[in-house]
């Protein structure tokens, strides 16, 4: 899968760039805004990842030309600016998806993969463990029919979960979707977020999906 991202930031889109490669994604990156335009207008790519505050063009403007010039391939607004207006602006130049930082990294790729499963069916996938439900686009989970209401994290840590239900998933794996560098120095940062998401999927429920894994990480257990 080809990927287009247009982002301001070396150390951010260097760090995209490894994750995004270990997910499937051949990866092409333009600094800012004129350059990251051509690429779009000259290339073939499956799916491109837009910042907003780019020199030159900022991504509004990159987004507008981008569909002007007949090009369809989905284009996810990845950006700081996270207020109504922003993301307003940004859907209607034509971006498909918006997502505020910071993310979990396991979400951004969630999203992309639901954009590219958009292309060639009509709505994207939810992901099912038994009776909890997760869409990962609009980062929404139920238990049954009781929708749970979750923090980004929070969501990034479940998703990490509950796509590969009842395989182990270990803590740097999951530290390594859902936090940077600075955030994962905490050394409790994830037992915080598991002990949460257990009070919040599972003790309403009676259930003991989210088990520890001694020595290895945690699984999800559909029940």
């Amino acid at each position: 899968m080809r990927l287009l991202l247009i982002e301001s930031s070396a150390r951010s889109a260097n760090a995209l760039r490894q994750g995004l490669t270990a997910e499937g994604f051949h990866t092409e990156w333009a600094p800012d805004g004129r350059s990251g335009l051509r690429r779009a207008l000259d290339g073939d790519h499956d799916v491109i990842v837009l910042d907003i505050l780019l020199a030159g063009l900022n991504g509004y403007e990159v987004c507008s030309r981008i569909r002007a010039a007949g090009r369809t391939a989905p284009i996810l607004i990845l950006t700081a600016k996270d207020g109504e207006y922003d993301i307003a602006e940004g859907l209607e130049s034509g971006a498909d998806d918006y997502l505020v930082k910071p993310y979990a990294f396991v979400v951004l790729v969630a999203r992309l993969r639901a954009l590219l499963r958009r292309g060639r069916e009509h709505g994207p996938a939810q992901w099912q463990a038994g009776d909890l439900r997760v869409d990962p686009v609009s980062m929404r989970a139920w238990r049954g029919e009781s929708e749970i209401d979750l923090t980004a994290k929070e969501f990034g840590v479940l998703a990490c979960l509950i796509r590969p239900a009842e395989r182990v998933v270990t803590k740097p794996e999951i530290i390594a979707r859902v936090w940077d560098q600075e955030s994962a120095r905490r050394a409790n940062v994830l037992e915080v977020h598991i002990s949460a998401l257990r009070r919040k999927i599972d003790r309403p429920f009676r259930r003991s999906s989210i088990v520890t894994v001694r020595g290895a990480g945690y699984k999800f257990v559909a029940e």
